[in-house]
Formats: C-alpha cells, structure tokens, sequence
C-alpha cells in the first residue's frame, strides 16, 4: 500500500484505479468503530433528548452540549496529540463527521467549531499560537469561529472590504469592518477574522479574542433551519489586534481562506451522509409502523421504490467520501515524508483535492435534499408536523446546498479546478483527449469476449470518461478562454464528471467488496452497483447532448451526439426488481445496514 500511485486532483478522469488500493467503510478497525459509537452515544444522550431546547434556540445550551463534547474529547479528533487533540487519520476525521452529521444543529455548531473555527490556527499557525489557542480549542476551553464572508462580497471572499492597519509602534493592528452569516458567533471565545491590510490586493487572517474591546456581535439571525445553530453578524470598531495575532503570512489570507473551504465541503459531504442515513432509518421505521388500508405502507411498491433510491444514493455518496479520503491521508503521509510541517502538511493534502471536495459538497448536499424530500412524503401529513424528526431535518437540508460555497460555484469549480490542474501538468487531461480524438471515427462499445460482470461495468466508466473528454476537447477548441463564461456548458460538464466519479467510486468499493467477502454475500451491492450505473449513464448522455447541442454547428454537434449515444449504451436493468431487492433488506433490517 505505501507504494501505490497517489491520484492528483482530477486525475481519474484518465487514470484506472485498483480496487485493492482504495479504502471502504468495510475496513473500518475497531478504533475507528469505537470513536464513531462514542459520538452516537453523545448524540442519543446529550442532544436528541433537547433538540426542541436547542432549536428554541438556546444559545446557552449549545454551548454547553459542546463543551460536554469537548470533555469527552470529541473536539480533539483532528488535532495533534501534542495539542491536547487525539490525531486521527482524515479516513477517522470523515467517519467522525459523518456520525456527527445525524445531530441536526447541533453538527453544524460542532463541525464549525471543530474544522473551519480551529484547523485555520492549527494547520497556518505558528507554534506559539498552537499552543496558546489550539491547545484550549481541541478540549472545547475555547470556541471556534470563522469570520471570512462579507456583506455584498457573496460568493467573492477576496472582495471583502474589512480592513487592518498597523499601529505606528508596530505592536498591533487595528481592524475595521463587518462580518456577517457567523456559525457560532454568539457564543465564540476566539474568531479567525480575515482583512486586508492597508490596500493588499489579498487578504490576510488574525486570531480575534471574542473579550477584545470593539467586537460586537449582533443578536442572532432568524433561519429558515438550523435554528439552534448561533448565526450572526460581527463588527469590529477599531479592534486592537496583537501582530503576534496574524495566521501565516501577510496576504496568504486567500489562500488560507480556500483552503479552509476546501476541508469544509470535504468534511460537509461526511455530514450529509450522517443526516441521510438517520432519514432513511425514520423512513423505514415509520413505513414499518404506518398502517394505510389495512396493510403496512412499507409493502406497497411505490413506497419501496422510494426507500431504495434513498439507499441507492447514500450508498454512492459513501463510497466516494472514504475514497478520496483515504487518498488525503496517503498524501498527507508523502508531504510530512518531505519535512513538511505537519500542520501544513494536512491542510495542502486536503485542499489539494480540490476537485473531488467540490464533487461531494454538490453531489451530497443534492443527496441529502432527495432523501429528506422522500422521508417526509413517507411520513405523509405526519412528516409536515412538527412532532417528527424528518420535519427538521428537511429545513435544515437546505442550508447545505448555499454554504460552503453554492453548489452553482461548485459545480463550476469541478471541471475549471480539473482543467486547471491539467493545464499545470498534473496529469494529461488534454493530451488523453487528443489521443482519443484521432481515433474518434473508430470508438466502439463493444462487449469483449469473455467480459465478466465488473470488466462490463468498468468498460461503461471507462466509455463515461471518453464522452467527457471528447466534449471537454470539443468545448475549448470551440469556445477557447471564453469556455468559463460558458456557465450552461460548464455544468453539462461537471455534472457528468460528477456522475462517473460517484459511479467509478460505487464499482470499485462493490470489487473490494466481493473481494473480501465473497460473491455469495453482497449480491444486494450488485443490485445497487447495477442501478447506479444504469441511472449515470443516463444523466451523462443528457448532459453530454445538452452541451454538445451548445457547441459549433450542427453537424459537429450531429457527430458528437453519435460518439455520445454509442458510448453511453448500457446494458438494460430491470429496475423495479432490483429496487425492491434493495428496499426488502431494508425494510427487513428495520434500520440502514448496507
């Protein structure tokens, strides 16, 4: 394992990965097992019991639900031991988040405080500020916020007008500005505030202790969801900031702040994994308990049809998450081999898969939103009262598709950040597409004789990345630097990559799978592979007709639209048996178990 090829952002658009060499849920040790039981027994008896206190919302109370959090240790999971935290591997950081994610506001206060209020200190900070800060941040002494978006900046973080200037004894900055949209700002000892100094063209970060005088936070916003989560507006009136105060270097602010929002759509796409699997859970209990005609509503077919897409789709999501996470911790491991920094070590890792963290913040914040929608139409006039669980969670859903960047920047971001890459020779993105252009004429979909089961569906991944790179190649001779104002296009696109991803991850855990277990055993994991694929293939030929009907002529379009039919062809699946299938293990468990 420590030899094998560690994939760049981006790459497996051209490179075939080994089963062997990605990690699955299924090979989670006993640690990792115990420290994810430790965080559902914290949510069983600290926050179920007092959701409707928190959502109420009690400010209070949160705070001290996370500094019970904090005493356990479960603020530490991603902190160094020498830093009062426990170091786990990113692999054990996600399945934290992951367990933590079912705690509706309460993940959102947690996560917050845990990766962007704490790891900007830990992983661009030097050591005094480590141990001043991060030492009380990893027991929960302190907590954490982040300070970066602005009013009218949106989406456009470098445009923030918040501003330091250092005073004339060079002893202290002082900081003027408005932060707004704050997760944890009521209560926060310590914020990660970014501004410019002077007339930078970037911005820079400092550490801003809640207690300096000319920091005032405002009451907290009224939200559609998450409301026990404290959000709020910040303005700081000539804030006296130490100069031993300021994170990294003058102007590394952007970069600190993108890469911080890297490790958060990472770590949301653990989240909304959480959230899903406890919708589902509510789903099929509730059908296994509901009554409609005499007969319990589990059995009907439309009813199964919706319980099985529900695990279909958090199954997906999983199996991409603990991909790329495991591809973060060999990275990791191969920047502190270097003598890097451990701190920096892991925030590069981690923001280096800049491609992958946009796929999971889009794909698993679109997840979640199917699977809460679902679990309340389950409920019926139940899931709309607020006696229910699926009634929080589904207005709590819908933050997840904005922060963290909208999934409209996202998805922009997928195929921009994976074309940028290649263009700086990260791997041949370009060159594979002009290799496959001059063999255009010829490509076929054809079975190859003695193909077994996965040798079929890892042709249809590998005919899904040929439509991308025939409509990348087509894209940019056609519309040249003007592709990135070509929005419509560009989602055609990412979508796609998005789909043979999340596919291409769901097929390789499903041959580690069998692997190790045997074919007898994970025939249900067929039938999930067998629909995912199917459904994928479906959604990049649509794509790919969408963009290709957007570039050059029609008869360019008429060619491309025949390369794309024929490599998006698969093979027929009866779905309505494949779906009941994976419904019936679920309905019979009584809980997610796959």
């Amino acid at each position: 394992m420590q030899n094998q090829k560690v994939l760049k952002s981006g790459e497996f658009l051209v490179y075939e990965m080994d089963p062997k060499n990605i990690f699955i849920p299924e090979e989670f040790n006993e640690e990792q097992k115990m420290i994810a039981q430790t965080c559902k027994d914290f949510l069983e008896t600290e926050v179920y019991p007092n959701l409707d206190k928190i959502d109420s919302p009690d400010i209070e109370l949160m705070k001290g639900i996370l500094k019970k959090a904090g005493d356990l240790g479960l603020m530490g999971i991603s902190i160094p031991e020498e830093y009062s935290g426990f170091g786990q591997s990113f692999v054990t950081q996600m399945l934290a988040a992951e367990t933590i994610g079912a705690g509706y506001s309460f993940s959102v206060a947690f996560m917050a405080h845990t990766g962007i209020g704490t790891l900007p200190i830990m992983y661009y900070g030097n050591e005094d500020q480590r141990q001043k800060y991060v030492t009380k941040l990893a027991i929960g002494e302190f907590l954490g916020a982040y300070c970066l978006t602005e009013p009218g900046a949106g989406s456009d973080a470098n445009s923030g007008k918040t501003n330091a200037k250092l005073t004339e004894d060079g002893k202290h900055y002082i900081l003027n500005g408005q932060k707004m949209w704050i997760t944890n700002a009521g209560f926060a000892d310590i914020q990660t505030v970014f501004a410019k100094i002077d007339k930078d063209r970037c911005l820079s970060a400092f550490i801003v202790e809640k207690n300096f005088p000319g920091v005032i936070v405002n009451p907290d916003e009224k939200k559609m969801g998450i409301k026990g989560s404290s959000t709020a507006q910040i303005f700081y009136n000539d804030v006296k900031v130490p100069v031993e105060n300021l994170i990294g270097d003058r102007g590394e602010g952007f970069r600190i702040a993108l890469s911080i929002l890297h490790m958060g759509r990472l770590k949301l796409g653990a989240n909304v994994l959480g959230a899903s699997k406890k919708a589902i859970i509510d789903s099929v209990r509730y059908a296994n308990e509901r009554k409609q005609f005499g007969v319990l509503i589990s059995s009907f077919g439309a009813i199964k049809y919706k319980l099985a897409e529900q695990v279909i789709k958090t199954f997906v999501l999983e199996s991409a998450i603990y991909r790329v996470s495991k591809d973060i911790d060999f990275l990791i491991n191969e920047n502190k081999a270097k003598g890097i920094d451990k701190g920096r070590a892991t925030i590069e890792a981690i923001s280096h898969y800049a491609v992958e963290a946009a796929i999971l913040k889009v794909f698993g914040s679109e997840v979640l939103d199917y699977i809460i929608d679902e679990a309340v139409q389950i409920h019926g006039g139940m899931g709309y009262s607020g006696e229910m669980d699926v009634e929080r969670g589904y207005r709590d859903s819908r933050i997840n598709r904005i922060f963290e960047g909208t999934n409209e920047i996202n998805r922009l971001l997928v195929i921009d950040t994976a074309m940028k890459r290649a263009m700086k020779g990260d791997f041949n993105l370009f060159e594979e597409a002009e290799k496959l252009m001059t063999t255009f004429d010829s490509l076929k979909n054809d079975k190859v004789p003695g193909e077994d089961y996965f040798n079929e569906k890892l042709r249809y991944i590998r005919n899904f990345k040929k439509i991308i790179l025939i409509l990348i190649n087509a894209a940019t001779k056609h519309f040249d630097k003007q592709l990135i104002k070509e929005q419509e296009v560009m989602n055609n696109l990412s979508d796609m990559i998005i789909g043979t991803y999340t596919s291409e991850s769901t097929l390789l855990r499903v041959i580690k799978l069998e692997t190790m277990k045997g074919a007898d055993t994970v025939c249900i994991y067929r039938d999930i592979l067998d629909i995912t694929v199917y459904e994928a293939a479906a959604g990049i030929r649509k794509s790919a007709q969408d963009a290709a009907n957007s570039i050059g002529t029609v008869e360019i379009a008429e060619k491309l639209m025949n390369c794309i039919n024929l490599l998006s062809t698969v093979q027929g699946v009866n779905i309505k048996e494949t779906r009941r299938r994976i419904a019936d293990k679920l309905i019979a468990d009584n809980t997610y178990s796959y």
